[in-house]
Order: structure tokens, then C-alpha cells, then sequence
């Protein structure tokens, strides 16, 4: 209760340091200076480039030591010197040109290489060769891209999917967002007040079933203005009786998900158990074959749904359970190894064991206590690691406590002496440090509203608890205020 306090009076004291900086603010602005407002997905490197000033400028006259830390909403003063940016979607268009003078394009919301390309009448390996971009589904809103041999833009839509209310979904290298994985999906004002903007629903695909299926929950979260997560799950049986087909319909249906215009899909959950992938069979190599065949389904029909690799289950089991289990460090890596850079936009994580806080990196006191799946930093630089140019989108991220529950059930013993206390805290603790990390694009609390008790424990991990009370939702929207 003391740490809970104590945060509180931070964001409060935050909050009076706002105040006195936007009157500060105010009169630099009148005095000619020019003052720029941080967007979903900027850095002071991006910002310093559009005005043509040096990160430590801005930096200096902001008071900023962290380079790293802005956020969104800061109004940051530009020193003398800087360049206002070109306003506008296409600043110079060169039509008809080809080989001359290139175009410049001001990237907007919504945008991909391909899409611009399209337009252009050019590809887009060749808009990224004339950029300096190394990752070609990584642009950033407002970035002034030189279009090489470009005909002007072409009229007519460059997606197959119907435009979706609220306008796309930002490019992959936005801002950081926050959701929560439901079951009922009946508290959404609490989760709006926790700063969620997400909300995440898991599909099971039967063979044979259409992409129909998934209809119901992408208008669920239209209806209340939110962005909408699909973590979509087949039949383990069904795939090891002959996985190259069933990868090939399982692709198929995604595709058509994707038509629906949902704003993300989770390819496969967990791929590294048994319980999800048939055992035996289970490898990074095997599932990147459905992930490339998915993200090709996917971006074929709507370029804007970002495409998440199936997380896998946080774990160092393999030894103990042969065939049954892959480690998820060892899982990433063979993934790696057959080119799943190439077909996700954001890599998925798990992390639901933790029984510290999140900035915590030893000290957990159960057996094999140094193994990096028991510390969220660990766990970030781990997989940062393995896929350093792509950012993290956590699927899941909870914390257990049988608060409001009673003795939680074999097995989950670990998480005993968690009080709902901490699990607010460390939820908060943990939406912070992603938000601030710039490499973390989404997280998905797990979970929102479940409430089944029983061998496993879902409703421990629940941030609405029994009396509808909803600690978390306080704490994680202190952080993302």
C-alpha cells in the first residue's frame, strides 16, 4: 500500500511539473520559437531529422537527460536554428520523371512501402534503397521518404479490404498501445480508464470453418471504439496429420480474416507446447513455415492489419519433458534461423510467472531462479536479441494472486503470497517500462474478465476481481496518462 501511494503521489507531482512546463512553453512559443507536440511513435531522433536540428539540441533546451524518454503529449521547444516540416501527405511530387528529380513523400497514418510504392508506379525495395531503410516494414508517420522514378500517385484504392471505421492502423514503428485480453468483454469503460485502446479475443479454427467466424468480435470492439486483437488458434490434430495442407487453409482463412479489417492477428498461440503443436513435431522451423505462409495470406488482401509471431510459452522445460516441449529461447532462435524475420511485423512474448516486481532481475526464490523467463528485463533483452529489428508486442502480461479466491490450486503454488496490492503495482511497473522502452509497440494484459478458478487459475490473473473493483485499471492509468 505504501509503493501504491508513493506512485500516486509521483504521477500527481508529474502531473505539477506539466503544468509549470506548458506555462514555460507558452512563452517560448510567443517569443517566436517553435514548439513541436510529441505524436504516437516519435523519437528525438525522428523529431531532430524533421527539423533539422541534433537530438542533444532538443534535448538541451528541454531539460531532457534521458534521450530516450519523451512521451506523448510533451511539447518540446525546437531551438533556433530548426526547420518547420513540410505540411502535407505528398510535399514534391515529380510525375512522369523517371530517373529525374525524385519525389518526396510525407509518410501518413496507415501507409506501408508497398501501398506507397503502388501509388508511385515503383516498388518498394527500391523507395527503401533510396532511403537508407534497412527494414522495409518499418516507416514511421511524417517521415519524408525520396520516391526513385516514381510516376505520381495513381488513383484507386491499393488494398482489397474494406476501409474500416476509425481509419487504419498506424504503421508497425507507432507508438505503444495498451489492451487487455477478455472473456465477456463487459467493462469497457474500466478498461478505457486503465489507457487501453485494445482489446484482444483468442479464436479457435475448425477446418472447414469460414472466416465469418470471426465477425462478431471485430464489431464487439468496433462498437466501443476499440482496436481489435485476433488470437487465432487451430487443432493440433488437425495440423500434424499433414501439416503442409493444413497450413495452407489455415493461411487461407487468415487471409480472409483479414479482409473483416481487424487491426491485428496473433498467428498460432504458444507453438512451443505440445498443448498447442502436435508433440514430436514441434519446432521454430516448422511453425516459421506457417508464419511466412499467414503474413503472405494476411498482407496480400490488407496491408494495414499488423501481423504478430505466435508467442511461445515462457519456459525451460525441453530437458524434463522431451518432445513435448521446446524452450522458448532455443524455439526463437531456430525461427530466426529460417527467415521469420521476414513474415511478422511484431514478435509475440509471453510473460505470466513473474512473482516480483518488473524491474527486478534475481532474487526469485523457486528453483532455477536465475532462468531469464522469471524477470521481465530479462525476457525483453533475450528476445531483443534474437529479433533485434523487430519490435515486442506482448500478448500476454499478468500477474497471479488468489486474493478475493482462496488457496490457489497444484501447481500454481508459486504465486501464493502475491497480494492484488502488488499484482496493481507491478502491472503499472511493467506498463511503464514498455512504454518507455522504445521496443515494446503493444501489450495485452492477460487478463481482463476471466473468471474460471479451478485447475487453472485464469481468474487469479483477472484485473477485474469478484467485487468488480479494479486496482489496476487505477494504476496502469496513472502510467498511461
Amino acid at each position: 500500500m505504501r509503493r501504491l501511494i508513493f506512485i500516486l503521489a509521483l504521477v500527481a507531482l508529474l502531473v505539477g511539473f506539466s503544468s509549470i512546463a506548458l506555462a514555460q512553453e507558452t512563452t517560448q512559443q510567443a517569443a517566436g520559437q517553435t514548439v513541436h507536440v510529441v505524436q504516437a511513435g516519435e523519437n528525438l531522433y525522428r523529431i531532430s531529422l524533421r527539423y533539422n536540428v541534433t537530438m542533444q539540441a532538443i534535448a538541451a533546451a528541454n531539460g531532457i537527460n534521458n534521450l530516450n524518454l519523451i512521451y506523448v503529449g510533451q511539447r518540446l521547444v525546437i531551438p533556433t536554428g530548426g526547420t518547420a516540416p513540410q505540411p502535407g501527405p505528398t510535399a514534391t511530387p515529380n510525375p512522369g520523371n523517371p530517373g529525374g528529380t525524385p519525389s518526396v513523400y510525407v509518410v501518413q497514418r496507415g501507409d506501408t512501402l508497398g501501398r506507397i510504392a503502388q501509388r508511385f508506379a515503383t516498388t518498394a525495395q527500391a523507395i527503401a534503397s533510396a532511403n537508407g531503410i534497412t527494414n522495409i516494414n518499418l516507416i514511421y508517420v511524417g517521415q519524408r521518404l525520396n520516391i526513385p522514378g516514381g510516376t505520381g500517385p495513381a488513383p484507386g484504392p491499393v488494398a482489397t479490404a474494406t476501409p474500416r471505421p476509425g481509419g487504419p492502423l498506424p504503421p508497425i514503428s507507432g507508438g505503444f498501445e495498451l489492451g487487455g485480453h477478455v472473456a465477456g468483454f463487459n467493462n469497457p469503460e474500466q478498461m478505457r480508464g486503465a489507457g487501453m485502446t485494445y482489446v484482444k479475443f483468442q479464436i479457435r479454427w475448425e477446418r472447414g470453418q469460414p472466416a465469418s467466424i470471426a465477425q462478431d468480435e471485430i464489431d464487439r470492439a468496433r462498437a466501443q471504439n476499440f482496436r481489435v486483437l485476433l488470437g487465432v488458434v487451430g487443432r493440433p490434430d488437425q495440423l500434424g496429420a499433414n501439416r503442409q495442407q493444413y497450413i495452407a487453409e489455415f493461411a487461407a482463412f487468415l487471409g480472409g480474416v483479414a479482409a473483416l479489417n481487424p487491426d491485428a492477428i496473433e498467428v498460432w498461440n504458444e507453438p512451443n507446447l505440445a498443448a498447442e503443436w502436435p508433440a514430436g513435431q514441434i519446432s521454430g522451423q516448422a511453425y516459421a513455415q506457417m508464419l511466412q505462409a499467414a503474413y503472405q495470406a494476411i498482407k496480400n488482401v490488407n496491408p494495414n492489419v499488423l501481423v504478430i509471431s505466435g508467442a511461445p510459452a515462457p519456459t525451460g522445460a525441453e530437458g524434463a519433458f522431451p518432445g513435448q516441449v521446446v524452450n522458448d529461447d532455443r524455439f526463437l532462435r531456430d525461427m530466426a534461423a529460417a527467415g521469420a524475420a521476414n513474415f511478422m511485423d511484431c514478435l509475440g512474448v509471453h510473460y505470466n510467472e513473474g512473482i516480483l516486481p518488473p524491474t527486478a532481475t534475481s532474487g526469485d526464490p523457486r528453483g532455477n531462479g536465475s532462468y531469464y523467463t522469471r524477470y521481465y528485463p530479462s525476457m525483453v533483452s533475450v528476445y531483443s536479441g534474437i529479433f533485434p529489428n523487430k519490435p515486442l508486442c506482448f500478448t500476454e502480461l499478468g500477474y497471479l494472486t488468489r486474493e478475493g479466491f482462496g488457496p490457489l490450486p497444484p501447481g500454481f503454488e508459486w504465486a501464493a503470497d502475491t497480494s492484488l496490492t502488488e499484482q496493481a503495482e507491478w502491472l503499472a511497473g511493467a506498463v511503464s517500462l514498455a512504454r518507455n522502452s522504445g521496443r515494446v509497440r503493444l501489450m495485452i494484459i492477460w487478463n481482463v474478465d476471466f473468471t474460471s478458478y479451478g485447475a487453472d487459475p485464469q481468474a487469479g490473473f483477472a484485473i477485474i476481481r469478484p467485487d468488480g473493483q479494479c486496482p489496476a485499471c487505477a494504476t496502469m492509468g496513472a502510467v498511461m496518462d
